[in-house]
């Protein structure tokens, strides 16, 4: 993964499960990754696991777009012809009901 974020950044995000009280569109998402048309915005995370909650766009299929978990190793495995997912160095954190992305897919619920 370019830019694959280190212990410390993952650390100032909350803990898995601790915004799971708050609407979908007032989470806030911390860390944006993304290959090709496919993207993950990170709401929370497990540190020392390297496992985030958030959403995941896949390949401009916003119809199947979703909440859950995902492993930032497994994102570091990703190589397509030589091109790893990368980590958004310009992403500020913000809520999700802000992020055009995820309303798209959530409207299409």
């Amino acid at each position: 993964m370019w830019n694959e974020p280190c212990s410390a950044t993952l650390g100032r995000m909350p803990a898995l499960y601790a915004t799971e009280h708050l609407p979908w569109r007032d989470k806030i998402i911390y860390e944006h990754f993304f290959i090709g048309g496919s993207d993950w915005y990170a709401a929370e995370c497990d540190p020392v696991e390297r496992v985030c909650f958030g959403y995941a766009i896949l390949n401009l299929d916003y119809q199947n777009a979703e909440w859950g978990y995902f492993s930032l190793g497994e994102l570091a495995s990703i190589k397509i012809r030589g091109v790893e997912v990368d980590r958004d160095l310009h992403w500020r954190p913000r809520p999700a009901g802000t992020i055009d992305d995820i309303v798209r897919g959530m409207s299409r619920r």
